[in-house]
């Protein structure tokens, strides 16, 4: 259970609360306004902004000063953070030894996690020749081989039109139902959390709320979600 109890996250003046936990496995969406603190949420989780106040817990551990990358956690930038310079498998790699220097075996899994997204066979294509939605694919591998136990999505496949989002999106739980990942996923298009969110986490004028199943909150949501909601 991820768990942040009585959270303080600090980004610049801007401070988040945040008191809730999250069961393993669970994949929830992260909605509200623009500006209201839901990529400090999740910045705050992967260790990327600090937490000045309370405790937060993975499967019962304090990791609320573990340095980023001793976290159980993978983040995906709404860029993708692809290197122009490298290849698609380089891209994957760097998930598994940012100096790429792979055995045969890590070479294996990078070739087989492009297979597992679609990407079978364009290993050596650098981003330039992908497409948006094969650059999408190629940052979620990288987060696959990483083989790490929550993965934080802050919008990566926004800039994708609606069909291709869609199937994004399908992707990404099917491979943390395969994992057992637990996933938050921010997002401002609340049919991306009707699609695939198990929850839903509303994050508005500084408070990150405690997650409601998606179908309830849908049907009566709260009065922050309905503001945002009825604003388009």
């Amino acid at each position: 259970m991820l768990r942040l109890e009585r959270c303080l996250i600090a980004n610049g003046g801007f401070r988040l609360g945040a008191d809730f936990a999250v069961r393993k496995g669970r994949i929830v969406a992260v909605l509200g306004p623009s500006g209201e603190g839901k990529t400090t949420l999740l910045e705050g989780i992967a260790g990327f902004l600090p937490i000045i106040r309370g405790a937060l817990t993975w499967a019962g551990e304090t990791i609320t000063a573990t340095e980023p990358g001793k976290r159980p956690v993978a983040m995906l930038f709404q860029e993708g953070n692809l290197f122009a310079h490298l290849t698609a498998a380089q891209n994957v790699g760097l998930g598994l030894r940012p100096a790429l220097r792979l055995t045969r075996d890590e070479q294996a899994e990078v070739a087989a996690a492009l297979a597992r997204v679609g990407l079978e066979g364009l290993g050596a294509r650098k981003p330039a020749a992908l497409s948006g939605g094969q650059r999408a694919r190629v940052a979620l591998a990288r987060l696959l081989v990483q083989r790490r136990e929550i993965f934080l999505l802050d919008e990566p496949f926004g800039a994708l039109g609606p069909a291709l989002k869609a199937e994004m999106l399908r992707l990404v739980a099917d491979l943390a139902r395969e994992s057992g990942a637990t996933v938050l996923m921010v997002s401002h298009d609340p049919q991306d959390a009707a699609q695939v969110a198990d929850e839903v986490i509303v994050v508005a004028e500084g408070i990150a709320h405690t997650p409601v199943a998606t179908a309830e909150i849908f049907k009566d949501p709260p009065e922050a979600l309905r503001a945002y909601l009825g604003g388009g």
